[in-house]
């Protein structure tokens, strides 16, 4: 295979001896003009082709399977050695971790040259006539290499002028095992997707692209591989964007006042030092500077040995929530819980609860709590909220910005965040004149599970409580943190990573997104020590003034 060719059809040296330029071609079957008008048939009456040179489907969505796509092996060879040689950049938010070369729209490198002008002159004018869309002669390409535990979860890659998405492997033998599949989702009725329905596997030299929609999610599942890398080229045709449905709003998570129920409670369940009032008075202080707390050993150990009995035993009735580009995760219904975590879930939401928080944050979570305007420093309070929002995986906080870990982004590939929840100012209103509310879940987080920041959340003053169990032993790097950033901003300002028995306390506000990362395969490593556990779990509440 490595042996020195003559020459090959479709690579070739020309131009002046003082600078060379390299050449190549694209499959010759494919742009054969009888192949060509049964593509473009099939593309216009939207029906499959198979044929050994091109593979078009339109489940779940019109996309195309190319494989050999470029002739010539040498030509691939000095292509994948140009681009290893790049420099390559961690890419990471709430949607994604991969490396990323620059643009590839200037880079001088002979190969990496010849194949711009293939696809963005050659293959967009063969891609023109089929698709009978007049694509615009945009440059945008780029260079990714997905290792172990990198993913790329479900979105629709739509962005004003994309029309045709392409991805070009240059991977080595390769298959479903290792991860790093094209996952297509199918659509709900109102076009949010659904579940996976097909898995395209990485192959050298196969071209994949497909038409950029309202419907076209997709993502890239975890590499699970620890020696291979999965190398690939990928960009956008640009043109004249498709029509979007109306937006669709999820409807509201219900918000209930606390249920009555005396501070008998908190000493049934609460660790007695936390409800020392001079101590309390301390939280409210560090709270007050930091707009957040981690309260350790919150509830008494014999409680909390409860609860994790309850949780360990399997005898909660799971349901997974999505849909996968806004979240996936599994939420206990409340039903058929047993009455230690039914308990549990009663404590978050009693009076007594509410009181106990406003002392320890200084909000007006309860009657008796003291209001804005009994408070010296009134004029200040705009400022404490630890900024950045939206409210449910995607939220907002109060008070100076906490000293926090690494740089997140914070938009989710399609960044369409002009759009906004259509309502913020009766909201407001609805707010000072509304009692204190609640709303909260059990929820259990395992390999795969994430939840990502997106559009039409909504944007209000919030006071996030998380208590977690079942995290021994838990790392940072298998994901599953909750990580707080500014809206607008790549800049993170907290994250809260899982600890047994820990209550996080987190205000936010309307500048604040928040996200649950991704949970990768490294977590699989918990099974060493705790075989039959997977994953860990949290009561997760939202408390709103």
């Amino acid at each position: 295979m490595n042996g020195k060719r003559p020459a090959e059809p479709g690579l070739g040296l020309t131009g002046k001896k003082r600078k060379k330029e390299l050449t190549a071609e694209f499959s010759h079957a494919v742009s054969e003009e009888i192949l060509k008008k049964q593509v473009a048939e099939a593309w216009s009456r939207k029906t499959p082709l198979r044929h050994e040179a091109i593979v078009m489907d339109m489940d779940p969505f019109l996309h195309c399977v190319i494989p050999n796509f470029m002739q010539s092996q040498n030509f691939l060879e000095g292509l994948q050695k140009e681009l290893l040689n790049l420099d390559f950049h961690e890419k990471y938010n709430d949607l994604y971790k991969f490396q990323q070369s620059d643009d590839l729209k200037k880079r001088k490198e002979p190969h990496i040259c010849a194949l711009r002008k293939i696809l963005f002159e050659d293959f967009r004018a063969w891609l023109s006539d089929i698709s009978k869309i007049d694509l615009e002669s945009t440059i945008d390409m780029s260079c990714a290499k997905y290792e172990f535990s990198d993913a790329l979860l479900c979105h629709d890659d739509e962005l004003e002028g994309r029309r045709i998405a392409f991805i070009l492997y240059l991977v080595p033998s390769w298959d479903s095992s290792l991860g790093g599949t094209l996952d297509l989702y199918s659509v709900d009725e109102h076009f949010q997707p659904k579940q996976i329905v097909k898995s395209l596997i990485p192959s050298w030299n196969t071209l994949v692209f497909f038409e950029v929609s309202p419907v076209s999610f997709h993502q890239v599942s975890e590499v699970l591989s620890e020696e291979k890398s999965r190398l690939s080229i990928s960009g956008w045709f640009h043109g004249p964007s498709l029509p979007r449905p109306p937006n669709y709003f999820e409807p509201l998570i219900p918000r209930s006042p606390h249920i009555p129920q005396d501070h008998e409670i908190l000493y049934d369940w609460i660790n007695p030092t936390y409800l020392d009032m001079e101590y309390q008075i301390q939280i409210q202080d560090e709270f007050e500077e930091r707009s957040e707390i981690l309260l350790k050993e919150f509830l008494k150990p014999e409680k909390f040995a409860e609860v994790c009995e309850a949780l360990e035993k399997g005898d909660v009735k799971w349901s997974s929530r999505g849909p996968p580009n806004k979240r996936f995760y599994e939420k206990a219904e409340e039903s058929t819980l047993p009455d230690t975590l039914k308990d549990c879930m009663a404590l978050f939401r009693s009076e007594a609860l509410f009181l106990l928080l406003s002392n320890f944050t200084g909000l007006k979570l309860h009657f008796l709590a003291p209001s804005e305007e009994d408070e010296i420093e009134d004029t200040t309070e705009g400022e404490a909220a630890l900024a950045p929002d939206n409210t449910e995986e995607g939220t907002s906080y109060s008070s100076s910005e906490p000293k926090s870990t690494q740089v997140a982004t914070g938009n989710n590939s399609q960044q369409k965040n002009e759009q906004t929840d259509p309502e913020p100012p009766e909201n407001e209103a609805q707010k000072e004149s509304s009692v204190p509310t609640c709303q909260g879940e059990l929820r259990h987080w395992k390999t795969g599970h994430y939840t990502l920041i997106h559009d039409n959340s909504k944007t209000e003053f919030a006071l996030d409580l998380l208590l977690y169990c079942g995290c021994e032993g838990w790392e940072p790097e298998y994901g599953g943190f909750t990580s707080y950033i500014a809206k607008g901003e790549d800049e993170e300002l907290l994250t809260v990573n899982p600890e047994n028995n820990s209550l996080a306390l987190v205000y936010r506000d309307r500048e604040t997104l928040k996200f649950v990362k991704h949970i990768n395969h490294r977590s699989l490593e918990e099974k060493k020590t705790f075989p039959n556990r997977t994953g860990f779990w949290d009561f997760s509440f939202v408390y709103y003034e």
